[in-house]
């Protein structure tokens, strides 16, 4: 017989914290909507295959008088299930925190800017703290495989113990492949595989490759406009950061949000305005803005990277260009613009105004650092006032939104006052900086933060009663799944305000409602790229008549 070492029920008992430990490992869920984790009782099939394969190979080198599995194979299996455990945390963090799994072939080409912002944003200590913590975190976990995987490898030299271990893992396996054969219930106690990320990022590597290499976009010109409705008009198109559907379907959000978007209808109504509404399906959810931004501006619907990199690659109408043809001038206001926009000139503007240009010299509200307030201040004395040659179609996305919604800047009612270099009294600027933001309860800065964005809209309408302006207010997309929950749908409001009946009728025709009242799975005018045609529709001195530009279908069957 094969000699045990140790006591033989400490040994079991080891070897059972060891599976139990392992299997946890690549099988465990997130806790929404939190970066958190938590076991469920499910069997890994990986950790299965491995274990019956060491059972097996053991097995062969006691009868051949092999080595049985040692040292050096604990530790390249350690580097294994490390790999594996890292990948399994992306896989059930990613959704729950940004709605949409990880795609390591277009997300890892913004990990530089993220690293760079939260090298400028956090604190050297904190920064320090998060890598001290994360290599002590990497440790203790290697070392947690390691000991984990030594005690497999102690149960398979003994006979019994590695008998027990290959019968376990070859009728997990069993389990496994009948469930999934015939369909039997059995298969609901796995976890899905870790590995299956690694084909699907793989595959999809390749594809994208060839796509970049070998596909072209159609090309769909805008629908026809002469613009007449708004001519004379300034028109302002402002995508409002992670502006979602959830700031209607969440009590808790639509209860602070509320309040704030009936002053945004009540300063339409005073200043001799009109406020329509709807919703329109965002073709991303929970980042990526400038899907939205280039599906609005092109007509031509980018749900991926893929084929933004395409589209900036082909010569095609966009509304700025369109605008610009029209004796407008095409101006970008860009507060969050740190470094050059070469996709600018593709979108025909003639300015582009980025964080410099601003001169911003108050305060810093985090990353952003700049209100939003003064940037649209900023965006009145540098294009919208004195004498002028043209009227301005203005690209105006917003920042004060972005997650982590904090530190949300104070409103200031003297509007004169926001561009001077002291716009806020100190103690609304320390009570704003010490709003640390809550990565695992974003709901309320969310609600806050849109509550800020629409007091400072009505505010703005308020200052400039009888200017001339077609202010299209426009989420990007919803905010992170750990906002909206899960499977919310894509869907982002939409206000137009005007002081032009022509442009309200016709935007009621296709679809949109007198005020901001929206109802959850109502008044939706299809996707982004259908909300550019009701918009050249409604700004044309033809839109709206039965029959003309797009199809009836495209704009109201929605």
């Amino acid at each position: 017989m094969e000699p045990e070492r140790g006591p033989i029920l400490r040994q079991w008992l080891l070897l059972g914290v060891a599976l139990v430990f392992l299997n946890a490992a690549v099988t465990f869920q997130n806790v929404w909507p939190t970066p958190w984790i938590t076991t469920r009782h499910e069997l890994s099939i990986e950790l299965a295959l491995l274990l019956l394969g060491l059972a097996l190979y053991a097995e062969v080198a006691a009868r051949l008088r092999w080595s049985v599995p040692g040292p050096r194979v604990a530790a390249a299996l350690t580097v294994l299930l490390f790999v594996l455990c890292v990948s399994r945390y992306a896989d059930v963090t990613a959704p729950a925190l940004y709605g949409r799994p990880v795609n390591l072939y277009w997300d890892a080409q913004h990990l530089p800017k993220v690293v760079a912002m939260l090298a400028e944003v956090a604190r050297p200590w904190l920064i320090a703290a998060i890598v001290i913590g994360a290599i002590a975190l990497c440790a203790l976990l290697a070392t947690a495989f390691y000991l984990a995987l030594a005690q497999v490898a102690r149960g398979l030299r003994a006979r019994a113990s590695r008998r027990a271990l290959g019968a376990l893992a070859a009728s997990v396996v069993a389990a496994y492949a009948l469930g999934h054969a015939f369909g039997l219930s059995s298969q609901y106690w796995f976890s899905l595989p870790v590995a299956a990320t690694y084909r699907d990022q793989v595959a999809f590597i390749f594809e994208a490759r060839a796509a970049r290499t070998g596909r072209e976009l159609p090309i769909e010109p805008l629908e026809p406009s002469n613009l007449e409705r708004v001519e004379g008009a300034d028109v302002l198109l402002m995508f409002l950061e992670s502006y979602g559907a959830v700031t209607y379907d969440s009590p808790e959000i639509a209860a602070i949000v509320a309040p704030a978007r009936a002053e945004l209808e009540a300063a339409a109504e005073a200043t001799g305005r009109e406020l329509v509404s709807a919703f329109v399906e965002s073709p991303t959810f929970g980042g990526s803005s400038w899907l939205a931004h280039s599906t609005l501006m092109s007509g031509f619907e980018v749900r991926e990277p893929g084929n933004y990199d395409l589209l900036l690659t082909q010569h095609r109408e966009t509304l700025p260009a369109l605008f610009a043809a029209s004796g407008y001038r095409a101006v970008a206001l860009m507060p969050g613009l740190k470094n050059p926009w070469p996709e600018g000139s593709y979108y025909g503007f003639d300015s582009i105004l980025g964080e410099r240009d601003l001169d911003y010299r108050g305060p810093a509200f985090g990353w952003w650092r700049i209100p939003d307030q003064y940037s649209l201040a900023k965006l009145d004395e540098l294009a919208l006032s004195g004498p002028r040659s043209a009227p301005a179609f203005v690209f105006f996305p917003t920042i004060n939104t972005h997650i982590p919604f904090r530190p949300t800047p104070p409103y200031q009612p003297d509007w004169s006052r926001v561009l001077s270099q002291h716009p806020f009294d100190d103690a609304q600027v320390a009570a704003s900086i010490a709003q640390s933001p809550d990565w695992t309860r974003l709901r309320v800065p969310y609600a806050q933060s849109f509550a800020y964005t629409l007091h400072y809209l009505a505010g703005y309408l308020r200052e400039r009663p009888g200017a001339d302006i077609v202010l299209v207010l426009l989420g990007d997309h919803q905010p992170a799944a750990s906002v909206t929950g899960v499977d919310a749908r894509w869907d982002v409001p939409v206000h137009v305000i005007t002081s032009r009946p022509a442009i309200a009728a016709s935007l009621r025709d296709a679809g949109f409602v007198d005020g901001v009242g929206l109802a959850a799975g109502q008044q939706r005018v299809g996707s982004m790229r259908d909300l550019t045609t009701v918009l050249l529709r409604a700004f044309d001195s033809g839109g709206g008549t039965p029959g003309y530009g797009a199809s009836e279908d495209t704009v109201s069957a929605h």
